[in-house]
């Protein structure tokens, strides 16, 4: 049942960043949503620096990598997390940011952390294409 949910949230961030008009920033709130929504889709995106070799965590890498791939398709050239560790790490820690008892406090933490980062994150929303 995990499985299914982050393979939606997934295609959510996809589904985002392959819309017509589609720009980083909003992206980037549609992944900031899904941080605030779900614990299992934080331990995915922390896969990527995990070790093991189980197929749980190999399966996880893939969903990672898409998640990146999304992202990179839309980053624009020389922005701050251009660098080839930049992007995912910014997202790590983005998302251990991403604590609170409610969701509202989860996104206010998230969308701070973004700016502290120094990176402009669109509405916090899901992907309704």
């Amino acid at each position: 049942m995990a499985i299914a949910v982050l393979e939606e949230n997934v295609r959510q961030v996809e589904q985002a960043a392959a819309a017509e008009d589609a720009a980083f920033a909003d992206v980037l709130g549609v992944l900031t949503w899904h941080l605030t929504e779900s614990a299992a889709f934080l331990g995915l995106l922390h896969a990527n620096g995990a070790t093991g070799h189980t197929e749980a965590l190999a399966h996880a890498l893939v969903l990672s990598g898409r998640v990146e791939s999304a992202l990179r398709r839309l980053l624009p050239e020389g922005h701050r997390l251009s660098a080839p560790d930049g992007l995912m790490l910014a997202v790590a820690m983005v998302s251990g940011a991403v604590g609170g008892p409610t969701r509202e406090v989860r996104e206010h933490r998230a969308v701070a952390a973004w700016r502290l980062l120094g990176v402009e994150v669109g509405p916090v929303r899901p992907f309704e294409g």
